[in-house]
């Protein structure tokens, strides 16, 4: 074999391998620099102008479009209150009190992003369609059947998780996110 030949073949396994890399790296989610409130999870650096290179390759990826920090913060949950994975097949409550932000939204999605298939053609929880008692508290189901009241339906997917958009965020919740008042989440039984 010619001397070019070899490092045109070393040159090519090169690029090869090095993209089989960064596709890991960038697919292996978004855990760079995240802190938990409850079951809840949260970069410091999403939308943020400190967020590495690689961070922002997996939001990208991941589609949160992340805005600036004083804008929106993202927490998702992929575990429940007790650190049992989130199972379509099974109900959840969903039970929080005021956040300390001007507006939020919970979405349910099906891994890598994508909103879960369902007849209700629901995928979001908005603060304004919850109802909040005299202390402020609230909450709604997680279900893949119908409930009354404020519902999410998960189309008895197999896994999901939840993203809670929590819009103009204070100021001490963007210093300090792992200190936020986070809802719990209970799972009530599984089909």
């Amino acid at each position: 074999m010619k001397t070019w030949h070899r490092y045109v073949i070393c040159v090519a396994l090169g690029l090869i391998g090095g993209a089989a890399y960064a596709v890991q790296l960038v697919r292996g989610g978004l855990n760079d620099g995240l802190v938990s409130s409850g079951p809840w999870e949260t970069g410091k650096s999403f939308g943020t102008v400190d967020a590495s290179t690689l961070t922002r390759a997996k939001v990208a990826l991941s589609g949160l479009l992340a805005l600036p920090a004083k804008e929106a913060m993202y927490f998702t949950a992929t575990r429940d209150s007790n650190g049992r994975a989130l199972d379509g097949r099974c109900t959840y409550d969903v039970r929080g009190g005021t956040l300390d932000g001007r507006w939020w939204s919970v979405t349910l999605y099906e891994g890598e992003g994508w909103l879960v298939k369902n007849a209700a053609k629901r995928w979001s929880i908005p603060a304004s369609a919850v109802t909040t008692d005299a202390q402020g508290r609230w909450s709604f189901t997680v279900s893949p059947d119908t409930q009354s009241g404020s519902w999410l339906p998960t189309g008895s997917v197999e896994a999901f998780d939840l993203t809670l958009r929590l819009y103009h965020p204070s100021a001490d919740i963007i210093k300090s996110p792992e200190t936020a008042q986070m809802p719990a989440i209970d799972r009530k039984g599984c089909a």
